[in-house]
């Protein structure tokens, strides 16, 4: 079963408050589970890597195969593509983390998308941290 993953962080303060919006639909393209976290005080980049991660757990919930993953943030997805090093020691945990979770599925493809292109995932995270 292939699933369609959109994930996004955020963190106002950069460090601040941070959190994750996550949205899995079906290979139809329907919304299939939506997910919103507040994960405490964090970089948008530690934040956007804690929404992956937690995409690609709930994903494995759902027993995907195939998972295709898309993100704002060009950094993460050229980091877990292997086109960007990963200098950052904090970074580097969690990217250790979601190369571990892709191991649960036979396929897993990352794409940037643009903001206005990952409104569902953002709207979730900026409802969490509005609701703070």
């Amino acid at each position: 079963m292939k699933l369609i993953l959109y994930t996004d962080g955020g963190a106002r303060g950069n460090p601040g408050p941070g959190a994750v919006g996550v949205v899995i639909k079906n290979k139809e393209g329907k919304v299939i589970k939506e997910v919103g976290k507040f994960i405490g005080r964090a970089t948008n980049n530690e934040a956007e890597y804690k929404a992956i991660i937690e995409g690609l757990k709930e994903c494995k919930e759902k027993k995907a195969g195939e998972l295709e993953c898309f993100l704002d943030s060009l950094l993460v997805v050229s980091q877990l593509n292997g086109k960007f090093k990963v200098k950052d020691k904090k970074i580097k945990i969690l990217w250790n983390e979601a190369k571990s979770l892709e191991k649960n599925f036979k396929e897993v493809l990352y794409h940037h998308i643009p903001r206005t292109k990952n409104y569902l995932a953002d709207k979730i995270v900026n409802e969490v941290l509005d609701s703070l």
